[in-house]
């Protein structure tokens, strides 16, 4: 596998832009000889010259204790965009990622934000009446309502709650990734179901694009990751659970039901052994998954009669709690 060209936190620009200015360097006007003693500086009682103006040609930033705001688009893309200035296949800034479509690419639905040219989005239910390949190319009845084809030439602007997007290219790997993550994916790949809830998995050689809540982490087994932390993993086996030795101990005791109370949320980790690679994003914080819920209920078909009754009389207390 190969990962984000032109590594998005590591050195070089990720969006395809100049090199910004570099760390350590002098500043705009560094040794110039200041205004003569006893001169009256610039626009006395006025705002300093940049006062408020955004650093290095981005946009504004707030005042001090507001929300961090995006610095603008890297060097060398222009502020204001047309099919021309738009990058092929690259980041248009952090949060927006712009395809060149010549074809068709899978899309999970609302990744699309706008887009030039002839393009035409039809559901993957549909879609794979008229095209046979669809059904190969994604296996995943759980996950099938969530997704459109894109067909058409233009170029396609996506993004994701204003999460991170990169592109990482497969070659001939496959990789499992967190399925409310993945944002758009190439038809030269195949999506499988994972056996991992809440996961699937792409295989063969292709381009996709996902989101993060921060900076990609990329790191090698042995290793626990927190199941909301986790974004996938890359040519490793699957990850077994582990579960907090305390947690397991209130378990065993009869308290199940007390502990589940009382969790402190670091109780349950996904354990990698083995040789490949973790991705992780730098946030707990994970997104809804509403196929979570088709799939619990696929699953309730092997209870008996007896066992859904009790479930269900546990999901309604588990409801009123939370009220």
């Amino acid at each position: 596998m190969t990962y984000p060209p032109n590594n998005p936190y590591g050195g070089g620009n990720p969006y395809g832009g100049q090199p910004q200015p570099g760390y350590g360097q002098p500043q705009p006007g560094y040794g110039q000889p200041q205004p003569g003693y006893g001169q009256p500086q610039p626009g006395y009682g006025q705002p300093q010259p940049g006062y408020g103006q955004p650093p290095y040609g981005g946009q504004p930033q707030p005042p001090y204790g507001g929300p961090p705001q995006p610095s603008g688009p890297p060097a060398g893309v222009p502020t204001t965009l047309n099919v021309q200035s738009l990058p092929d296949d690259d980041n248009v800034n952090p949060y927006v990622f712009c395809i060149t479509l010549n074809g068709e690419w899978f899309m999970s639905k609302g990744a699309m934000l706008a887009y030039y040219g002839n393009v035409q989005f039809d559901a993957v239910t549909e879609y794979s009446s008229v095209q046979a390949w669809v059904g190969a190319k994604f296996s995943s009845p759980i996950y099938v309502q969530d997704w459109v084809v894109a067909q058409g030439h233009g170029k396609v602007l996506i993004g994701d709650r204003g999460f991170d997007l990169n592109a990482y290219d497969l070659d001939d790997g496959n990789l499992t990734i967190k399925a409310s993550n993945l944002c758009a994916f190439s038809p030269a790949l195949e999506l499988k179901q994972s056996i991992v809830p809440g996961f699937v998995t792409l295989i063969g050689t292709g381009k996709f694009i996902a989101s993060s809540n921060g900076p990609v982490i990329f790191v090698e087994p042995p290793f626990r990751a927190d199941p909301d932390a986790l974004l996938g993993w890359a040519d490793c086996p699957s990850p077994s659970v582990h579960h907090d030795a305390q947690w397991m101990t209130q378990s065993m005791l009869g308290a199940l039901s007390g502990a589940l109370g009382r969790a402190s949320g670091e109780e349950r980790q996904y354990d990698f052994t083995g040789k490949g690679t973790i991705l992780l994003q730098s946030s707990e914080v994970a997104r809804e998954d509403p196929a979570v819920l088709r799939l619990v209920e696929s699953q309730t078909q092997l209870l008996t009669n007896a066992q859904a009754g009790s479930l269900g009389q546990r999901l309604v207390a588990r409801a009123q709690q939370q009220h």
